[in-house]
């Protein structure tokens, strides 16, 4: 098992309609779905799929039907279980989210039972399952002190550590330390949020790297959505095209590319080839609705990757 995630576990409950609601505004007509979710749970399930071994776990959900329903769902994929936990007497997590016609999305968490997941369960995962993982992966919708355990303890085994700061909080990455960060996956907005400065174009999204890095994490991509990626790896920067699609759901895009960006660099591939196949993936998750049901396997990743595209950039100016 060469892949560790720490993350979330959430019931996505959606509601599709033409565009999202100004604030005081009602919008009637929308299509209701339940689907499973939580950026954590995304990522492991995007891991799994695409990777070639199961991948370990560790996770909270509470004892009701959501958590129940969630359990289940995650025992049917390439996953190690060992490590959920349910959380006696808390309501599981559940995301509220509203997405327009063009995939675009609106979401709000009630954590619940992902609030309870502690660095003892971390410290839980035997030590020889560390040794022999070669990449972890955490977001920011667990406790931070769980987090820094997991990074602490990957960091001390030798892996790969990638972070997705979301939900992005300057106070809480400046806790985390860059330098127990590998690889830093943070989408524009956050990016704009973490370093102060818009970040809107392609010349952007590399100077906002270039102060991450600057920051102390030497591998930075940048996530955007429709006009691909930006990746840093030290002194090299490559803009990536991303596979154009008809979108219409982009809930889990960045979840599915973190997840299959961690198997690509389990399988030893580098920064860059492995940010393309993610982005495929990524690209494939957001012509399907819902966030695991969106999620495309290996065999569907394979069949869409296309040669690599380089953005051609103008001359940079300070």
């Amino acid at each position: 098992m060469s892949i560790i995630v720490l993350g979330s576990i959430n019931t996505d409950l959606v509601i599709r309609s033409p565009s999202l609601p100004q604030p005081g505004e009602t919008i009637l007509g929308g299509e209701f779905y339940r689907a499973a979710g939580g950026k954590g749970a995304n990522q492991a399930v995007a891991a799994a799929r695409s990777a070639r071994e199961p991948v370990i776990f560790l996770a909270a959900v509470g004892d009701d039907s959501f958590g129940n329903e969630s359990l289940v769902g995650l025992c049917s994929e390439n996953l190690d279980t060992r490590f959920l936990k349910v959380v006696p007497g808390q309501p599981s997590g559940v995301a509220l989210i509203l997405v327009d016609a063009g995939g675009q999305n609106l979401i709000s968490v009630a954590s619940g039972a992902n609030l309870h997941l502690r660095p003892d369960d971390v410290h839980a995962v035997p030590k020889e399952m560390w040794q022999n993982a070669r990449v972890f992966v955490a977001c920011l919708e667990s406790p931070l002190e769980t987090v820094m355990a997991g990074l602490r303890r990957a960091k001390q085994a030798g892996l790969t550590t990638i972070v997705n700061p979301a939900p992005a909080d300057p106070e809480i990455m400046f806790a985390v330390g860059l330098r127990l960060i590998d690889v830093f996956t943070p989408n524009e907005s956050e990016a704009a949020l973490l370093t102060g400065r818009e970040v809107r174009s392609s010349a952007d999204a590399e100077t906002a790297g270039k102060q991450l890095q600057t920051a102390g994490c030497s591998r930075v991509i940048i996530t955007r959505g429709e006009h691909g990626c930006c990746v840093l790896d030290g002194d090299h920067v490559e803009h990536l095209a991303a596979l154009q699609v008809e979108a219409i759901d982009a809930v889990a895009a960045g979840d599915v590319f973190n997840g299959v960006l961690a198997t690509a660099l389990s399988e030893g591939r580098t920064l860059i080839d492995a940010a393309h196949w993610a982005s495929t993936a990524a690209a494939i998750s957001v012509t399907r609705r819902g966030a695991q049901p969106s999620i495309p396997t290996r065999d569907e990743i394979e069949a869409k990757v296309l040669p690599r595209q380089i953005v051609i950039q103008p001359p940079f100016e300070n």
